[in-house]
């Protein structure tokens, strides 16, 4: 008999226990107070959700605003944001390999050659092709990377960590060949197409537009929102108290009144920059598609099984190489993602950067690890490569302030990465034990 059956011995009530750490408490609460107790539990048993994080951006955001009085400035908090962007999207695609149970260690250089395809391709010079064209051709190369990668591991079964690494060295000498060994630019205004991906970094709305798109975006997500668990209720299945509801969507609309009035303060120390960055509403597109993909989805459902227990969802009829495979193409193709924004904030592509962006892959990593994703597979969400990306990029942007030297910032980072391996190992041994 295992502990956690004679506990349930000895107490009957403890049951009860049990059942709410390893049960969303959607589906055991009948009001907000049986929630936060569900939620209580389940942190208790070792399953904390992006609690840990959070905390981590409060800590992070007191701490520097203390020592640098600038750090909570509508300026600064905006180009912390800017900054974090590749992280977010690194972090997102690795997630898609910590939730199999394995590792991505090529994110980085998919990214750089996303960033390349996309810099040669709209340059009037050469191929000058549309924009658009441009990045759908970099996002399917990304993607062909990642299904070849995915296929290595999933169907020969080779180690991820070994596949990637290969594929790591090979992209960097791939994709330096396809910069010719040259600078690459898409700075130059005159050309529409170098333009509209100068813009997916550096645009902004105009004020009245943003607080127009608040209202439509808030608007609806509030809506869709309570009518689902609306439905959700009325068939009987699992739903949040109606108060809980309400909570979320009011949260959801003070952050976003919030968001868009720090973006609509004037940033320039000449000029006017104003208005919300076409960063955030893209990175918000990419969260809501890849977290319906990951949690409602049947082949979302089916990564978290492979993930959790490999065994019992062969066991249960899922393709292990099949969701493998596609979770490395997804993980390539949100690089890819990276790579377009990569190469718009970096305006001007060089050896030197592509090299540079080898060691985004750690930082990758150590966003998902940090925003809560477990390194031993089956537990995770996108939200959490967002999260642990705005901790790596305050945690940067911080320092930086601070004029602390670029190596003892990377000691810092490293040692944050630590101690969130740290608790999801600590998280995992607390958890219960399946009998």
């Amino acid at each position: 008999m295992s502990e956690r059956d004679a506990r349930t011995a000895v107490d009957p009530t403890a049951a009860q226990d049990v059942a709410a750490t390893e049960v969303p408490p959607e589906i055991l609460a009948q009001s907000l107070g049986e929630y936060l107790r569900g939620w209580w539990l389940r942190v208790r048993g070792g399953n904390s959700g992006v609690l840990p994080v959070v905390l981590a951006i409060v800590v992070v955001a007191v701490t520097f605003q203390i020592a640098n009085s600038k750090f909570l400035s509508p300026q600064n908090l905006v180009n912390l944001f800017e900054q974090s962007t590749v992280y977010m999207l690194l972090a997102m695609a690795e997630i898609f390999a910590l939730l199999l149970g394995e590792i991505d260690l090529s994110v980085g250089l998919v990214m750089a050659l996303g960033s390349v395809v996309v810099a040669e391709l709209v340059q009037p010079t050469g191929a000058d092709w549309p924009w658009w064209a441009a990045v759908l051709v970099a996002l399917l190369c990304c993607a062909a990377v990642g299904a070849i990668q995915g296929s290595l591991v999933a169907r020969l079964r080779m180690p991820s960590f070994i596949v990637t690494l290969g594929g790591l060295l090979i992209l960097e000498g791939v994709a330096i060949l396809v910069l010719g060994g040259s600078l690459v630019s898409i700075g130059n205004s005159r050309f529409s197409n170098e333009h509209v991906l100068y813009e997916l970094f550096w645009g902004t709305f105009d004020p009245v537009v943003s607080w127009i798109l608040l209202a439509v975006l808030a608007g609806a997500a509030g809506t869709l929102l309570w009518l689902r668990d609306a439905r959700r209720r009325r068939d009987g299945l699992e739903a949040p108290p109606r108060s809980l509801t309400a909570m979320k969507i009011v949260f959801m609309a003070a952050a976003g009144i919030a968001v868009v009035a720090l973006c609509n303060v004037n940033r320039a120390h000449f000029g006017t920059i104003e208005g919300v960055p076409y960063l955030i509403p893209i990175v918000l597109v990419v969260l809501g598609a890849w977290s319906v993909l990951l949690q409602r989805t049947r082949f979302g459902r089916y990564v978290y099984a492979v993930g959790g227990n490999p065994e019992a969802a062969r066991r249960a009829g899922v393709s292990l190489p099949a969701v493998r495979t596609w979770g490395f193409v997804l993980a390539a193709l949100t690089s890819g993602m990276a790579g377009v924004l990569f190469a718009s904030w970096q305006v001007s592509l060089t050896t030197n950067i592509i090299k540079t962006a080898n060691s985004y892959v750690l930082l990758a990593v150590a966003a998902a690890v940090i925003g809560g994703t477990s390194l031993f597979g089956g537990r995770g969400k996108t939200i959490h490569g967002v999260l642990g990306g705005l901790v790596i990029g305050g945690i940067y942007n911080g320092l930086y302030l601070l004029g602390v030297a670029s190596q003892w910032i990377d000691v810092v980072v490293a040692a944050v990465l630590l101690a969130a391996a740290t608790i999801d190992v600590l998280s995992r041994r607390g958890a219960p034990r399946q009998a």
